[in-house]
């Protein structure tokens, strides 16, 4: 156990959905990304994953290899990042493209995920060190935080405390988020003990509040984070407005050689990162930023076998981007016609109602029913009609738990 010390040293689009109004509405696109939670049925259209770590694990090389046309400065000194980059990626999946074929859609629309390149943390961020405050609110707006550790060794290659020591990398940005919440936390405790709310639904939440602040605050102080700490429904709606650090979902992403790839089980850096990502309740992906990198300067016809030379099947941002959806809880649907076929992004457990209001607000208030086939039942009829003759082709109403890709036809009415 770690006792954490209070001692510092210094266009519109068109979806297959079926209206039962004179003139079935167009809906615009918006750039603008929602959050989502798990109280919600509003989610965001594309998660925002934010690449955290120190000063030259390969941050940006990653960033600019995982995100086309990324424009993300890399470079062997500390603090070459200080504005966070920004870049959405489409989620690689190949069940689209075969929907599309078996459509004749005019498009395929992917799912998207939203990298945030954030500037290397270094000890003492907390407390300003290294432009740390500023960018530690930068992962503040994140949903999940992707931890990038060095796992390679290479002397032409600065490490900023010297050495490569994944476990003690991981623990300086832990404790930094660790001591960016305390500080949070104490703050907003004394102000609970000041504020006096009016009613009595404002008194609960208020409690709810404290209480939860008191269990993580003490989960804090023995090095653990806020994500270990069983919480109720209630309690955890009633701090989510602090947007806590150490509760985000962290995936470590494990940097290594490419001559590491194939056997990356032989690597002790690996490893130990990943008994630290068991003990600390949190993913693990192994990658290798320079080989995203070569990937992306080669057709992508010679990738495929740039990846079997290498041992490997396919590249990291597959298993990064799977990795994330599934520490998220989050599914795929999707909805297929002649115009467009496109992947939607969900929580697991939500609704036929809720999936529909993903697309648009109006579809899930006027839900009447979706028809909902299997993505293998699709495939194997061959189109919506073959699957209603054969069967497999279901009403569902609006109790239906939407299953991982689903293909979807909502009918509503408003």
């Amino acid at each position: 156990m770690v006792l954490v010390s209070r001692v510092r040293v210094a266009s519109n689009f068109l979806v297959p959905v079926v209206s039962l109004l004179p003139n079935p509405m167009k809906v615009k696109p918006s750039l603008v990304l929602r959050r989502f939670s798990s109280s919600s049925s509003k989610i965001s259209m594309s998660l925002r994953a934010g690449i955290v770590g120190l000063p030259n694990v390969g941050k940006s090389t990653l960033f600019n290899a995982v995100v086309e046309n990324g424009k993300a400065q890399a470079a062997n000194f500390p603090f070459c990042t200080i504005e966070p980059n920004v870049g959405i990626v489409a989620v690689p999946d190949p069940r689209l493209q075969v929907l599309s074929d078996l459509c004749k859609s005019q498009r395929a629309v992917s799912a998207s995920i939203e990298f945030v390149d954030i500037a290397g943390l270094v000890k003492g961020a907390s407390q300003g060190e290294g432009l740390g405050n500023k960018f530690l609110s930068h992962i503040r707006e994140v949903d999940s935080i992707l931890q990038v550790v060095r796992c390679f060794e290479d002397n032409d290659i600065v490490h900023v405390n010297g050495k490569v020591d994944p476990k003690s990398d991981i623990d300086v940005i832990n404790l930094e988020l660790v001591f960016s919440d305390l500080d949070q936390i104490e703050k907003r405790m004394e102000k609970l003990k000041k504020g006096k709310a009016k009613d009595s639904p404002s008194k609960l939440k208020e409690e709810a509040e404290k209480v939860a602040l008191e269990k993580i605050h003490q989960a804090l102080m023995d090095g653990k984070p806020a994500r270990s700490v069983a919480l109720t429904d209630f309690e955890r709606d009633a701090i989510k407005h602090l947007c806590l650090l150490t509760m985000k979902p962290v995936i470590y992403v494990a940097n290594v050689a490419e001559f590491d790839l194939a056997e990356v089980g032989s690597n002790p850096h690996v490893k130990e990162v990943m008994n630290l990502a068991s003990e600390l309740q949190s993913g693990l992906v192994t990658i290798s930023a320079q080989v995203e990198a070569e990937l992306t300067e080669l057709p992508s016809d010679e990738r495929v076998e740039y990846l079997k030379s290498l041992g490997v099947s396919e590249s990291g941002l597959g298993n990064l981007i799977r990795a994330t959806y599934s520490l998220l809880g989050l599914r795929t649907y999707f909805t297929s016609g002649e115009k467009e076929t496109k992947a939607w992004t969900i929580l697991s457990g939500m609704t036929a109602p809720q999936a529909a209001g993903v697309i648009h607000s109006d579809f899930e208030k006027g839900f009447i029913r979706a028809e909902t086939v299997s993505y293998d039942d699709f495939v194997a009829a061959g189109s919506l009609a073959a699957a209603r003759e054969k069967g497999v082709l279901r009403s569902e109403g609006k109790d239906y738990i939407v299953q991982e890709g689903d293909v979807m036809l909502f009918r509503f009415n408003v």
